[in-house]
């Protein structure tokens, strides 16, 4: 069973800066993916950034430049800091990981999501 918990989430004027972090708890040896993904009201989720163990990041164009994904593998921790936020960036994020092993040696090569996390921005 992996939980995921996210933080950080808020109220902050455009232009500011904002971060997030996300654990993962359970019996975990180690997570292939982990990224965050966001969902604004009527829209579908969209993925936003991911990193993979080794550290190598993709990102959506929409916040290239402004975003940076980053991860503690030995806290089983990913982090998002944004920064130059837009009123467009207002949605709930969430976090999720892709391929996990457990102690027992098992590999999921599933998704797993945390609750989301609200970030408003205001203009």
């Amino acid at each position: 069973q992996v939980q995921l918990v996210e933080s950080g989430g808020g109220l902050v004027q455009a232009g500011g800066s904002l971060g997030l972090s996300c654990a993962a708890s359970g019996s975990i040896l180690s997570i292939n993916i982990m990224g965050w993904y966001r969902q604004a009201p009527g829209q579908q989720r969209e993925l936003v950034a991911r990193i993979t163990s080794g550290g190598r990041a993709n990102y959506a164009d929409s916040v290239k430049g402004r975003f940076t994904i980053s991860r503690d593998n030995a806290k089983k921790t990913v982090y998002l800091q944004m920064n130059s936020l837009k009123p467009e960036d207002t949605s709930v994020y969430y976090c999720n990981v892709l391929g996990v092993t457990v102690q027992t040696g098992t590999y999921y090569g599933t998704d797993y999501w945390g609750k989301g996390t609200l970030v408003t921005v205001s203009s």
